[in-house]
């Protein structure tokens, strides 16, 4: 990269959107792209440059950041970005998507002289604005170091776990876990008003004791299940995505059939 590289970033939404004003109040030089124009002017007040298509902010970026929702969006954005790209450039995908679809751009970007890092992100809006995010990244050592300083920008820990889809694989363990914990934390809270336990007394006891969780914490500030349906919908595809990844395996039957009972719950189903 040069001393003051291009950063590309496409898929400002919830969570891209606070990466990248984190990215610019950091300093970079940052190139944004969105198919609502609308969407960019936050980011134009504040500095950003916009590029009118994919190919062009390809092309005019040391290091492109994607963070649209799913596998289908991020083939549809590295179909345009990758012919585009120049090599020694690095593309970094933020979405959580199959570990396979990591491994299949990574081959990609190496025939064409492209660093690739699947980065993935664990902690939502909020603590992206703060700078605190969890980026689990995999992928070859140079193009880590070259790209971690970016990460910096909005992370709180950053962490190199291996080849291509190693930071994918990471994650949706993680997010299963995570909903799963929820799903234990509804059964509890279900048991404790099967035995006449009020509810807010529960929760203050549960989170000064052995059994408190960041998942009961999450839980416990939900008036009812539904109010986390968005969240729900997110955690119930990274569940799918980790069944896809290992059908069959005990591990991630238990986490997915646990995790369950929540999100749907949660999603009204």
């Amino acid at each position: 990269m040069s001393a003051r590289p291009v950063i590309g970033f496409i898929g400002l939404g919830s969570q891209g959107g606070p990466m990248a004003e984190r990215i610019l109040d950091a300093d970079f030089n940052l190139m944004v792209w969105a198919r609502r124009p609308e969407a960019l002017e936050p980011f134009v007040a504040k500095g950003a440059r916009t590029s009118p298509s994919v190919e062009e902010l390809g092309a005019g970026c040391d290091q492109v950041c994607v963070c649209v929702v799913d596998d289908a969006g991020v083939a549809q954005i590295c179909d345009q970005l990758i012919p585009a790209m120049q090599p020694g450039s690095c593309l970094v995908i933020h979405s959580t998507i199959l570990p396979e679809s990591c491994v299949a751009l990574a081959k990609d970007c190496a025939a064409k002289g492209i660093g690739f890092l699947d980065a993935p992100v664990s902690g939502g809006g909020p603590a992206a604005a703060a700078g605190k995010l969890t980026v689990m990244c995999g992928g070859d050592a140079d193009s880590f170091a070259r790209c971690e300083p970016v990460f910096a920008s909005f992370a709180g820990l950053t962490v190199h776990l291996g080849e291509a889809g190693s930071g994918q694989r990471a994650k949706i363990v993680n997010n299963s876990l995570m909903a799963a914990s929820m799903g234990l934390a509804h059964a509890a809270m279900q048991a404790a008003g099967g035995l006449d336990i009020d509810r807010a007394a529960f929760a203050e006891l549960v989170k000064g004791s052995s059994g408190r969780s960041f998942g009961f914490e999450t839980y416990a500030r939900l008036p009812e299940p539904s109010v986390f349906a968005h969240g729900a919908a997110l955690l119930a595809k990274d569940v799918d995505l980790l069944k896809s990844t290992l059908p069959g395996d005990d591990g991630a039957e238990l986490l997915r059939t646990t995790a369950m009972t929540f999100l749907d719950a949660a999603r009204g189903e």
